[in-house]
């Protein structure tokens, strides 16, 4: 058992644009509930301030990334949101920031070997059964952090991690369109729900009598809106197989705009309860795909180039998305995200 003078291993990481706690599988309890007891413990949660444990005070910064090896030399990443201020630990999503962390922390724990120049980790999404290939820079058989890559939401550049994504559609629900429909009133409100690696119902910012333009901070201010947001997504969830999600992180909620900085769109998003301060991959992979969609809710909204490139705008910046469709199918998701090694140590819970 551990406990607060055994401590277990522990790296802290910033992927993308979140920050996250990542384990090794066989460093932490067999026991679901054992597991999800000793995170709430090391992130100091219930708590709004997480002070006494690791968390930042923010569902991007009380994450956990669980890792294993697998037989074929590939890995598997399972992703746990710890809630701040309540006792729970959700598993019924996947998180494409974190995910960035992934490939490095496993060449740094030995479950891959390096390459000389770059090293391809073939990461197995244990939440969905989705696969992605991280190509990690790793010059002279060691990662590398720095680098001239610079992502919106994060403050200077660092090395590149690319993402390749593989079968991302209906990762979650099933199918891309998992309520059989390209676009579908609810509430009163057209909506698009879309899961392509995350479960999102996708909603122009007009109709909920907003610009796309506010802050995150003035948008979780809005009383009224919130709950019209919570019953919209309490009844899309259900349509979308995902029975009662009001204990669930997912789906998330994301309000297009037309773009102010030159991308494709504008977008806040709820995840599900406090506004995103940016947006996360798969989620704006999701997005990508609901703008792709002749007939979805958001179809005429987005200035769409030619090509397979998306750049979805969020409050802090912009994240560039590729996705490609071949009618209602996907054929490719890719993304390129950056991770940084904050610390390695032991971590001691409460």
């Amino acid at each position: 058992m551990v406990t607060g003078r055994t401590g277990i291993p522990c790296m802290i990481m910033r992927g993308g644009t979140s920050k996250g706690l990542y384990f090794l599988a066989d460093d932490l309890p067999d026991d679901r509930e054992e597991r999800d007891e000793l995170l709430l413990r090391i992130m100091g949660s219930p708590d709004d301030r997480q002070i006494d444990g690791l968390g930042g005070a923010h569902p991007l910064t009380s994450k956990v990334a669980v890792v294993s090896p697998r037989d074929d030399g590939s890995v598997d990443y399972l992703f746990l949101q710890v809630f701040v201020d309540q006792a729970l630990v959700s598993d019924q999503q996947n998180c494409g920031n974190i995910l960035a962390g992934v490939g490095p922390f496993a060449i740094e724990r030995g479950l891959v070997a390096a390459g000389q120049d770059t090293t391809s980790v073939r990461i197995t999404m244990a939440n969905t059964g989705g696969v992605v290939a991280a190509t990690v820079r790793t010059p002279g058989g060691e990662v590398r952090y720095d680098g001239d890559v610079a992502i919106a939401g994060v403050p200077g550049t660092a090395a590149p991690v690319v993402l390749d994504f593989q079968g991302t559609a209906g990762s979650t629900c099933g199918s891309l369109l998992p309520t059989g429909h390209v676009s579908e009133v609810i509430d009163g409100v057209t909506v698009t729900c879309v899961d392509n690696g995350m479960p999102v119902v996708v909603i122009p910012a007009a109709q909920l009598g907003v610009t796309g333009a506010e802050s995150p901070a003035e948008l979780e201010n809005d009383a009224p809106l919130r709950r019209r947001l919570e019953a919209l997504r309490l009844e899309a969830g259900r349509r979308m197989g995902l029975g009662d999600v009001s204990d669930t992180t997912v789906p998330k909620l994301t309000m297009v705009s037309p773009p102010r900085s030159g991308g494709a769109c504008g977008t806040r998003t709820f995840i599900p309860h406090r506004c995103h301060t940016s947006i996360g991959v798969l989620g704006a992979a999701s997005v990508a795909a609901a703008l792709r969609l002749p007939g979805s809710a958001v179809d005429g909204i987005a200035e769409l180039s030619d090509g397979p490139r998306v750049r979805v705008e969020h409050p802090t910046g912009y994240l560039d998305v590729e996705v490609e469709l071949d009618g209602h199918d996907v054929t490719r998701t890719g993304v390129v995200r950056t991770a940084r090694k904050l610390i390695d140590g032991t971590a001691y819970p409460r």
